[in-house]
């Protein structure tokens, strides 16, 4: 911002949460995403628990990372705040860092050819994505709001949730998991807005087409036709790349309210 026609330029100096140090908790660290992104946060030096309901699979990747490995349902208030517990009892401390990754895929149609009715698969696509999501961002800012604030912006903590792009780009028979996502989508900003008064930032990744459990399965014939559709680079994305945004959204302060498409500019066709 320039005064006194532009003789004296003020600026402000920009501050940001480091890494290294920190705590940091992931959910749906056993696997894809959720594993890369702890990988990602130790490798810069933060404590991590790797929350997952596979408890093995949690320990699995905390062991490789000398981290914390915790088995807990998302979906589940109590459990949750056991795990945030054994942070603090691990560590004397609530975590700073909060990526929410737990989630899982469906397809149903609104109206199957056969007839049957798919409610019971819209119900636990939001159980699971959207109410998980958001158990886990409530337990997360409450323990936030007790630690003191950093020096610079005085900022408590970052809680990164996982969207898709399917929130915006929905396909046929993803009418829950389109709504999930675009639930989690949705509550960003007021989420940010409300948490700001202590400090928190929210922010939420949309990955496009990865390299997960979820696409491992998928026939040669089937990955062909996805990457087809990507732009570019023409492949899956790398659940390394997920990570580094996630922890390139720790660092910078002014990423708050918002949702990042990571996608390589592909836009999902109708089916």
């Amino acid at each position: 911002m320039d005064h006194n026609n532009g003789s004296e330029r003020i600026t402000s100096q920009p501050t940001h949460m480091q890494i290294d140090g920190q705590i940091a908790f992931v959910t749906g660290g056993g696997s894809g995403l959720g594993a890369a992104t702890a990988r990602a946060l130790a490798e810069r030096g933060a404590r991590v628990a790797v929350v997952d309901r596979r408890a093995v699979a949690a320990q699995a990747v905390a062991d490789e990372i000398e981290g914390l490995g915790i088995g807990a349902d998302i979906t589940e208030l109590a459990e949750v705040e056991r795990a945030f517990q054994a942070v603090v009892s691990r560590w004397s401390q609530a975590p700073r860092i909060v990526v929410s990754c737990a989630g899982i895929g469906s397809a149903a149609r609104i109206l199957p050819r056969e007839g049957n009715l798919s409610v019971d698969v819209f119900e636990k696509t939001l159980r699971v994505n959207l109410v998980g999501t958001y158990i886990v961002l409530s337990v997360a800012a409450r323990a936030m709001a007790e630690l003191t604030p950093l020096e610079g912006d005085s900022e408590r903590g970052v809680i990164i949730n996982t969207a898709s792009v399917a929130f915006e780009d929905g396909q046929i028979g993803q009418a829950a998991y389109a709504a999930s996502k675009g639930g989690i989508a949705s509550l960003t900003l007021p989420a940010a807005r409300e948490l700001a008064r202590i400090g928190v930032r929210v922010a939420a990744i949309a990955p496009g087409l990865f390299e997960t459990p979820m696409t491992a399965g998928l026939p040669a014939e089937s990955r062909e036709a996805i990457i087809a559709n990507i732009p570019f680079p023409k492949r899956l994305g790398a659940a390394s790349e997920f990570a580094a945004l996630a922890c390139h959204i720790v660092e910078n302060a002014m990423i708050n309210g918002s949702v990042l498409r990571l996608d390589g500019a592909v836009r999902l066709p109708q089916r």
